[in-house]
């Protein structure tokens, strides 16, 4: 009867056992084990700390760590769980003590639980304790040791374990009380951490002191005791002061933190490619630059500073630290902003590359009038004729404006969106001519990314080292993030969009530091090594660019206002390529500018014209040109004429000897362009005028119209006494010395000599404007007259 009892008893247990066993793996963790907001921070590449936003639920909760120091990983578990490394989520021995003291008070008095008991009691929200919570805890914990190794436990203690106030874990706790990473903290500062967990609402750093010394000091003993540490160091230890009041978390790049964010880095731990001296120092050159401009109520800027090698930023200050009504928190870098002149390199560079201009062909610089659109340059003065790479570094308008009407402004922007100008979302004809001179918008991370792609294609055909590590010819995307891969835009088509030799040109061109009046002292910006360079100004003087690469970084810099308003001198000249070069002046180079002599070779030019030369060429010079040179037509402004033996007057055979004429070679140009031409070239002469009575059939054009052109609709509004006003129509002869006589709709009106400008009153409809020289050459104009109504 006994054996039979027992038996039964047996198998009771064993059926016990086996239901236990079955609840226990039934009994569910939480799922997730921590379901809280974390803090999103963003650190350097080198780890330290630049920023942090707090969590949704106000808690400085940081990111789950993956190590702890061991400093602190030995005060805590000598605090908390000295056995924690052998227990199997549960110490029987500190449970009975907790429980007989329980027992004798009536009262939960002591915990006696683990460290895994503690990660099962704040992952299900801090209970009210009593002895059921207990007891379900202490069941939790066993599961926990099955499915967590104790590194994990530990990690996921330190990470969420309340430090006093809204400081959440070991590394939120460290930054707040100490201003440094756990990795940085002395026995003294992590025993007063060590032992926060236990009362965190009792010895707030800050109130309780003399407890929470008590409690540090106890810890720090016991240590030494243990032989953690030697003597000196105890004294050492308990000498130092406690934390008080908690530091301001750093806000060292707070605009790259907001793009984080938006980029879907919410309540991670963010480590970026920005180097901390780096973007310190250009933070304190721009709040220091833009001091300056306060007086002229210019308030905010930007610079990106992002590595040619790698694609990765290196300095992102989106925007500086004002008062509120500046608008501190836009982040200028990704915001829109109108472009200015920052698309003339590449169109420069496309030009070369379809054989449309050599690096130094003459573009026309005079007044032109498209309808609804009548260009200047930003100095207000014409040309005539201007080289084309003293036409980009001048950063004149009209040039490039009859350059984008010659190429087609469709297929320009066409490649601009091939190389990574995603901001043109609108369609060709939205944007028309005036693409060129900033009626597109894009971001300053946007244009330094182009700027960046043409240069590391450049570098490419030079540096094997790059080439090894990138595609040759791929447009990377710029990068901020260590993780972040380095993309193909998905938009290029063909990866090949430029050629080397059509980047060499517009690199070489950009190194030149040559700038209107406007821009005065630009000579300070002298580098030690040499800069391609683009400045922009926006219409209404609202935003102030400027880009540049010096063979190791590209930099780029907008001042200007948040809230879009224009300020009288904000010039890219003026108000960014100063910043610019100081920043410059605080990085590493590299030299620039080889030859790629694979896509070159040697042309003879024409030194005035810079095209090809053609027999009538005197002035020539043999260079280094993009082979593309050979598809371009030789000189179109050097031409034989033939002159009587005095060389006052042109001839021909209707008129002169053949055998008394002489040949001589004549720079020309047309007759607008001479006319702005020779203000600026006071040696330019046009060509004499032919001798009475020679035919004048072969004659070239001296008479043209500067406005309106043929078949132009003008516009005369209404005076106060409700006649038309005037409109001042201007022509240009070849001849500075000619008179022009001026006829409107068969009425004689009047003649101009030298300047020729007539002010013309007249009805709104169709009119027929001719214009007569002494030597006979007629013009005949048609327009239109819109009045107002």
């Amino acid at each position: 009867m006994k054996n039979k009892i027992i038996k039964i008893l047996q198998n009771r247990l064993v059926q016990l056992f086996l239901i236990g066993s079955v609840l226990f793996l039934l009994i569910p963790l939480p799922d997730p084990l921590f379901d809280k907001p974390y803090t999103t921070t963003i650190e350097s590449v080198d780890g330290q700390l630049m920023g942090a936003r707090i969590a949704e639920d106000g808690q400085w909760r940081f990111p789950m760590v993956d190590s702890l120091p061991a400093n602190f990983e030995t005060a805590i578990l000598h605090f908390e769980d000295e056995y924690f490394y052998y227990h199997p989520g549960v110490n029987p021995i500190s449970i009975f003590k907790a429980f007989v003291t329980n027992v004798k008070t009536g009262s939960i008095k002591r915990g006696g639980s683990t460290l895994s008991m503690q990660v099962i009691r704040m992952a299900r929200g801090n209970q009210y304790r009593t002895i059921i919570q207990k007891l379900w805890e202490t069941l939790l914990a066993f599961k926990l040791e099955l499915f967590y190794s104790k590194k994990e436990i530990l990690h996921l203690y330190a990470s969420h374990a309340p430090f006093g106030g809204n400081v959440v874990g070991i590394t939120a706790a460290s930054w707040r009380y100490f201003n440094r990473a756990p990795e940085q903290l002395s026995w003294a500062e992590v025993a007063a951490l060590a032992v926060l967990p236990n009362q965190p609402s009792i010895i707030f750093p800050g109130k309780n002191q003399e407890t929470f010394r008590r409690k540090r000091d106890f810890l720090l003993q016991k240590l030494h005791q243990k032989g953690i540490f030697d003597k000196t160091t105890l004294e050492l230890s308990l000498a130092e002061e406690l934390p008080g009041e908690p530091h301001d978390l750093p806000q060292l790049a707070p605009h790259l933190l907001g793009q984080l964010i938006k980029d879907g880095k919410k309540g991670q731990r963010n480590r970026v490619t920005l180097d901390l001296p780096v973007q310190n120092t250009v933070t304190q050159l721009l709040e220091k630059h833009l001091q300056n401009w306060n007086a002229n109520y210019v308030f905010n800027g930007a610079v990106l500073v992002v590595d040619l090698r790698s694609g990765e930023a290196k300095a992102y200050v989106g925007n500086v630290d004002t008062e509120d009504i500046h608008s501190p928190s836009v982040d200028i870098i990704q915001a829109r902003r109108s472009t200015g002149s920052l698309l003339k390199p590449f169109l420069y560079a496309t030009a070369i590359d379809e054989g449309l201009i050599t690096p130094k062909q003459l573009l026309g610089d005079y007044p032109v009038f498209f309808e609804g659109f009548a260009p200047k340059n930003f100095d207000l003065q014409y040309r005539g004729a201007v080289h084309s790479d003293e036409a980009l570094t001048r950063s004149l308008n009209l040039p490039f404006v009859m350059l984008l009407k010659e190429y087609g402004y469709q297929k320009f922007h066409q490649k601009l969106q091939r190389i990574g100008m995603r901001s043109l979302d609108q369609s060709a004809d939205h944007y028309g001519l005036s693409m060129i001179l900033g009626g597109a918008e894009s971001s300053l991370w946007e244009l330094v990314n182009m700027y960046a792609n043409l240069y590391r294609v450049y570098q490419n055909s030079f540096d094997q080292s790059i080439t090894a590590r990138y595609e040759a010819n791929n447009y990377i995307h710029h990068q901020y993030l260590i993780d972040q891969p380095k993309q193909v835009l998905n938009t290029v088509q063909n990866p090949e969009e430029f050629s080397i030799a059509s980047i060499w040109s517009m690199l070489e061109a950009m190194k030149g530091l040559h700038r209107p009046d406007d821009f005065a002292g630009w000579e300070q910006f002298r580098s030690s090594t040499a800069i391609s360079w683009k400045t922009g100004t926006s219409f209404g003087f609202r935003d102030a660019w400027a880009i540049g690469l010096n063979g190791r970084y590209a930099v780029g810099v907008w001042v200007g206002n948040a809230d879009g308003e224009g300020r009288p001198g904000l010039v890219g000249g003026k108000a960014a390529a100063p910043l610019m070069f100081q920043v410059f002046e605080q990085l590493e180079s590299n030299h620039f500018g080889e030859v790629p002599t694979s896509e070159t070779q040697l042309f003879e030019i024409c030194k005035e014209s810079g095209q090809k030369a053609n027999s009538n060429c005197e002035n020539t010079a043999e260079v280094s040109l993009p082979i593309m040179v050979e598809n371009t037509g030789v000189c179109s402004f050097h031409q034989l004429i033939h002159l009587d033996n005095t060389e006052t007057y042109q001839v021909n055979s209707s008129c002169y000897d053949v055998n008394q004429m002489k040949h001589k070679s004549w720079f020309t140009l047309p007759p607008v362009q001479a006319w702005y031409y020779r203000q600026y070239n006071t040696d330019y002469q046009s060509p004499p005028q032919f001798l009475t009575g020679c035919d004048r059939s072969s004659q070239a054009n001296t008479l043209e119209m500067i406005y309106p052109k043929s078949n132009a609709r003008v516009f005369i509004p209404k005076e106060l006494d409700g006649t038309y006003g005037q409109t001042i129509f201007e022509a240009a002869h070849s001849d500075t010395k000619e008179t022009i006589y001026w006829h409107l709709d068969g009425v004689y009106l009047g003649s101009t000599k030298r300047v020729h400008q007539m002010g013309l009153f007249t009805e709104p409809g169709d009119h027929i404007l001719q214009l007569l020289d002494s030597q006979g050459q007629e013009l005949n104009l048609t327009f239109e007259v819109m009045g107002e109504d």
